[in-house]
């Protein structure tokens, strides 16, 4: 038997909980345990329960969500979900799993929980409609990609560059963040600087690879066995 998700969920207005109530009942390996408009109540069933994941606001009384997830650190995955965008970096540098920017469609719930899923249904359901959102130059500015939009994925010291079909997106992050968060399926990393998406490799030798876009990359002595045999189980 599949093992469920135990969830909690937290947000001090009670629509927002209704809607994602609705949103877990859909999931299959989804269970709630709890959910509540009270962030000091949500302590008490964090310490009682044993629970994978938190859908926490951020803006609530008393006590903020970003102060509950420091308070409970790396115990359980926290997804944020919220209306304000401009606590997104704070999210990411608190290790949370997603940061869900209100209002979001299930969609967008279902691609969130799937970086937390069980493992008996780990690496079964891709999905070309898969997006995020990336913060770009400003407070509030953000721009929305589409995964199978993405060719590679470039670090930058401090900064990394996602080049897509259309463009290239400068954002503040590592690229180990997007090592983690892209799908081993489709992506992988080829050099200290660079992780390339399979779908756009279009050949490739001993030293390099070649992107749909022109691009040619190359490929590290540390990353060339684990490319190789990425690129091995695609041989007919």
């Amino acid at each position: 038997m599949m093992k469920k998700l135990r969830c909690l969920l937290v947000d001090d207005e009670a629509p927002a909980i209704r809607l994602l109530e609705s949103y877990v009942k859909k999931v299959p390996f989804l269970e709630l345990v709890a959910a509540t408009t009270n962030p000091i109540e949500a302590l008490g069933i964090i310490e009682k329960e044993e629970l994978d994941v938190i859908f926490l606001d951020i803006q609530m009384p008393t006590i903020t969500g970003i102060q509950l997830s420091k308070i409970i650190k790396d115990k359980i995955n926290v997804i944020f979900t919220t209306a304000y965008p401009q606590f997104a970096i704070e999210s990411y540098e608190l290790n949370a799993v997603d940061y869900l920017l209100k209002p979001f469609e299930f969609e967008r719930f279902y691609n969130a929980i799937l970086k937390v899923k069980p493992k008996e249904v780990q690496n079964t359901i891709t999905n070309n409609d898969e997006f995020t959102f990336i913060k770009t130059d400003g407070k509030n500015n953000f721009e929305r990609i589409y995964t199978k939009d993405i060719i590679y994925v470039e670090s930058l010291k401090n900064y990394v560059s996602i080049h897509t079909k259309e463009n290239q997106i400068i954002t503040y992050n590592t690229l180990k963040h997007f090592e983690n968060e892209l799908s081993s399926k489709q992506f992988v990393k080829v050099h200290k600087s660079y992780i390339v998406a399979l779908a756009h490799v279009i050949k490739t030798d001993s030293l390099t690879v070649y992107l749909s876009n022109g691009n040619n990359l190359p490929i590290g002595d540390t990353y060339k066995k684990q490319f190789f045999d990425r690129i091995n189980k695609f041989i007919l």
